[in-house]
């Protein structure tokens, strides 16, 4: 079993109230746009990092994590990035991306809003856990954490904080 906390877009924000709730799990994963080599190390120092640079990373984020990642873990297949939108208007190299790999989980970041859908088209689940940071037009900063087990997706929860520090 996997313990995973889901970010994006902290955007340099990396504080206690996304550490208390990162607190139990088991590893992060990151959307990108982290802000700075910084935080993203901030982050690695925590707790095991996944992460993928988002558009406003600069090239020290850029030369640490990759544009996309795809990975198996506890029988899933896991295809993340930042710009991917949401099924049926997928981004271009998203929408490809997918019918390349046939992920069963799909993660992006960038819109700054949570959602959790499953596309029944591509038998895929895509999770945007929002933006935990500060920067953007959000009203509410917002994480996920879940256990992926023998397959299975579970016990998903929502963090949500006020924008302000």
């Amino acid at each position: 079993m996997a313990y995973i906390g889901l970010i994006s877009d902290t955007h340099g924000v990396f504080d206690d109230k996304l550490k208390k709730f990162l607190e139990p799990v088991d590893e992060i994963w990151h959307a990108g746009d982290f802000g700075n080599i910084e935080t993203a190390d901030a982050i690695a120092a925590f707790k095991p990092l996944r992460g993928v640079y988002g558009n406003c990373d600069d090239q020290k984020v850029r030369l640490a994590h990759p544009y996309v990642q795809f990975f198996e873990l506890e029988g899933k297949r896991i295809l993340m990035m930042h710009i991917g939108g949401y099924p049926g208007r997928y981004d271009f190299k998203a929408f490809q991306l997918i019918n390349a790999h046939l992920p069963d989980i799909f993660i992006c970041g960038h819109s700054h809003i949570l959602k959790v859908i499953n596309d029944t088209k591509y038998n895929v689940l895509c999770i945007n856990p929002g933006a935990a940071g500060v920067q953007g037009f959000h009203n509410v900063r917002t994480a996920l954490r879940f256990r992926i087990e023998e397959g299975t997706i579970k016990d998903m929860e929502v963090g949500e904080w006020e924008r302000k520090l």
